[in-house]
């Protein structure tokens, strides 16, 4: 540069020298803040995967009359709704489910509730829908909530309805008049609601 007007010369250090010193503060304006596991965001230090600005997923109710849980499901309500779905097509049958081992060739309102809280290992053993008047905490659940009264029992699980009764036909499956045909024709999944007027809510605990 020594060929080069005085004035030029100057312009060309300072330029140097500014680079210099505001190109490091550039670059770590990018970078994660020191001291710390949480990466940096451009929203105050919130993170948009944060829980909080995650609303609870809905399950889905598939043409088999089957259930898939959400993918934000805590682990206890994905195992209720695949339990759930093992007795989803099976008749109704006074009384069953109601043993020590929650077995049965059908399954009655409460059996049917308490197969699928045993599958998520949140009941030990099968209720009536008297019992479930007074079973876990009072009020709707976050992810699981049950609609009891001395005559009857139902529950809505992650957005869908489990129910022996207004059940749901299968798409493409004819209505026939044996007992193989009574088994595969509706599924206790619903995507509709029905009035829960004169019903006790309740749900599980932390649930």
């Amino acid at each position: 540069m020594s060929g080069l007007p005085a004035q030029i010369r100057y312009c060309l250090c300072a330029f140097a020298c500014l680079s210099a010193c505001a190109l490091p503060a550039i670059a770590s304006a990018d970078e994660p803040p020191s001291g710390g596991d949480q990466p940096y965001t451009t929203s105050g230090g919130a993170s948009p995967d944060d829980p909080q600005f995650k609303p609870h997923g809905k399950a889905m109710l598939l043409p088999n009359g089957q259930a898939i849980a959400p993918s934000d499901a805590p682990p206890e309500v994905a195992a209720a709704i695949n339990a759930g779905n093992q007795i989803a097509t099976l008749p109704y049958v006074y009384g069953g489910g109601h043993n020590a081992t929650f077995s049965g060739r059908g399954y009655d309102c409460s059996g049917s509730v308490s197969y699928a809280l045993h599958g998520g290992s949140l009941l030990d053993a099968p209720l009536d829908s008297s019992s479930f008047m007074h079973w876990g905490d009072s009020g709707p659940g976050s992810w699981i909530t049950l609609y009891t009264n001395p005559g009857h029992a139902y529950m809505v699980i992650a957005g869908l309805r489990f129910d022996t009764s207004m059940r749901t036909p299968l798409a493409g499956v004819s209505r026939r008049h044996s007992h193989r045909a009574s088994t595969i024709n509706s599924t206790r999944w619903s995507t509709t609601m029905r009035s829960a007027r004169g019903y006790t809510v309740r749900h599980p605990i932390g649930f």
